[in-house]
């Protein structure tokens, strides 16, 4: 499915719709150039999880846990040098937690990503506004 936000306000709704109808072990892999909305996005999803920490991109620290209505783990794989490096980090403690995960620059650690992991696509439109393609299976509908 394919949607098009018009402002920061409506992608971060958008992932709070997301947040609130993520299960136990969802993850979420973002892709998307520097600025395109990612962060705003996932800080959506961790409200729609109800979690009231402010959340910031994991750019240094590589990846952020918070606790709401479900764990939430937010990885940035920015500095990520391939699947090596996120195996390295002991990946399964994140993939295999039960808790949802927001995986950001997660075309860097491709190959590590689970087979039922949602494409969450996000690019800039020539008027400014964000085209959000989300191949998220059965949750589309819950999004439409």
């Amino acid at each position: 499915m394919t949607i098009q936000c018009r402002t920061s306000e409506e992608t971060a709704k958008l992932g709070k719709r997301l947040g609130q109808v993520a299960a136990p072990g969802m993850v979420f892999a973002f892709r998307g150039g520097l600025g395109v909305g990612k962060t705003c996005f996932i800080q959506g999803l961790a409200e729609g999880l109800g979690i009231t920490d402010t959340v910031n991109s994991p750019t240094y620290t590589i990846a952020n846990e918070y606790e709401g209505r479900l764990k939430f783990f937010h990885i940035d794989a920015y500095r990520l040098n391939g699947a090596a490096d996120f195996e390295m980090m002991d990946a399964a403690y994140f993939l295999d937690s039960g808790a949802v995960c927001a995986i950001e620059w997660s075309e860097n650690i491709n190959e590590a990503l689970p087979a039922n992991c949602s494409i969450i696509t996000i690019s800039i439109l020539d008027d400014g506004s964000r085209q959000i393609q989300i191949a998220a299976g059965a949750l589309e509908s819950e999004l439409s």
